[in-house]
């Protein structure tokens, strides 16, 4: 089914996503942004950051995700001796019963799944880390030679815990470069948090239903890319990307203050991508300012780099990036 920047389409991809929320508001309380931003990055062929300390239900979102999108999940648990091999899969020795002859059989590991959740990404070495984030970027795991490609859509959800930070391997920037989105899970609410214990507590469980396909989705992403966008919504993206940039003309002096390193292209490519999917979710054909404004937060905080003077004064790169769009 090939997809149409149409408005029919557009009826399709919005309500999909409604009937898709309320799938998932059966088991999650609340998270309204989170998910929208989850589906968002999904639908841009992303991939998604998720920070938030234990017992937010990270693993639970995202299986319920999955299952409410007809897609195979698979959860890996970051360990310091995790190897390569029990992430992308391993050859082994296969004897035919008739013949007796021995030959080698590549086994797929658990990366060959629509959905990855990757939990704690780093609690494992770099040598693991960067075997996942390869099949991140090319979609596809060579072993023993033979490249075999990943199902598709193909789509990480990496996890971690921001209190616990010992014996961890932080991943450096130019692999962070490769998520689309950094989410921070907060706790829930008051009211949220009774509803959630109400809910958990009791013997009545909530059964998810498939209301969108693997293929539905992979229409929704080739639609997401035929959208038009406005120069002026572009040249304000690429701005906002450049102002993060420490010594550039058009760079605030907080910026050159507190900033080591700015963001590169790549996410002024998500945040266009991001307005896009954003504006088709709430029914829109086209995105405007306000969209790329509402997603610098998540694009932009993981691709900025504070310097000393910031860690002095406590300014965060979230600090930062509001700033910048208080400033414009």
């Amino acid at each position: 089914m090939q997809a149409e920047a149409s408005p029919e389409t557009l009826t399709d991809l919005h309500d999909g996503f409604n009937r898709l929320r309320a799938e998932v508001a059966k088991i999650i309380v609340g998270q309204d942004d989170i998910i929208q931003q989850i589906f968002i990055s999904l639908i841009c062929r992303g991939h998604v950051l998720l920070i938030g300390v234990p017992g937010l239900a990270k693993t639970l979102l995202i299986r319920t995700l999955a299952d409410a999108v007809e897609l195979k999940f698979s959860r890996i648990q970051f360990t310091p001796d995790l190897m390569p091999s029990d992430i992308t899969g391993t050859e082994i020795i296969e004897e035919d019963a008739t013949t007796g002859r021995r030959a080698f059989k590549f086994v797929k590991g658990p990366v060959f799944a629509n959905v990855v959740l990757a939990d704690e990404i780093n609690r494992t070495p770099p040598k693991t880390q960067a075997a996942l984030l390869e099949a991140m970027q090319e979609h596809r795991v060579t072993a023993a030679g033979e490249t075999f490609s990943l199902p598709e859509p193909f789509f990480v959800l990496a996890t971690q815990n921001p209190i616990e930070q010992e014996g961890t391997y932080p991943l450096p920037e130019a692999q962070l470069d490769r998520f689309m989105l950094n989410l921070w899970l907060d706790y829930p609410d008051f009211d949220q948090e009774v509803e959630v214990v109400r809910k958990t507590t009791g013997s009545a469980s909530a059964k998810v239903n498939q209301v969108m396909s693997g293929e539905d989705l992979m229409t929704y992403q080739q639609f997401v890319r035929q959208l038009p966008v406005a120069d002026n919504v572009i040249e304000h993206a690429v701005r906002l990307v450049s102002m993060t940039r420490p010594g550039r003309d058009d760079a605030p002096d907080f910026v050159t203050n507190y900033l080591g390193y700015g963001a590169g292209p790549r996410a002024s490519q998500y945040l266009i991508l991001g307005a896009k999917a954003l504006a088709a979710l709430e029914g829109r054909l086209t995105p405007d300012m306000a969209d790329v404004d509402r997603l610098a937060v998540p694009v932009l905080r993981h691709r900025i780099v504070t310097n000393f003077n910031a860690e002095a004064d406590g300014v965060s790169a979230v600090d930062i990036v509001n700033r910048l769009l208080e400033s414009r």
